[in-house]
């Protein structure tokens, strides 16, 4: 038992060993000429006429929480499906009444109008 902990245990000291090295190696090889030129900001070759920290509107944060109560309703759908011969009648009910309250949840959105981007 010990001999597999060894085996675990010499694979994270090879991995540890290699990263530091490869990164100490390329440290000492790799030119160093730092100017402002190369510093500056630089996305997809468009220069930088905003403030880097603009302010998203709360509709980008609605639709991200919609989107992740809809992504658990997947995660909760799925188990329920597996298990759909042993749960019976009673479980089928449950999944209606859960589908239904997230429909009922999506429909007060879209008359909201939180799923608009305009």
């Amino acid at each position: 038992m010990l001999q597999s902990y060894a085996i675990i245990g010499l694979m994270l000291l090879t991995a540890a060993v290699m990263g530091s090295s490869l990164l100490i190696v390329g440290r000492l090889i790799r030119p160093s000429n730092p100017n402002p030129t190369k510093l500056g900001v630089y996305e997809s070759g468009v220069p930088q006429v905003s403030p880097p920290r603009a302010r998203y509107t709360p509709r980008f944060y609605v639709v991200a929480l919609l989107f992740v109560i809809f992504d658990i309703e997947a995660i909760f759908l799925y188990p329920w499906a597996v298990a759909f011969d042993a749960l019976g009648l009673y479980g089928y009910i449950q999944a209606i009444v859960f589908i239904s309250l997230l429909l009922a949840g999506l429909a007060y959105e879209w008359k909201k109008g939180a799923l608009e981007w305009v």
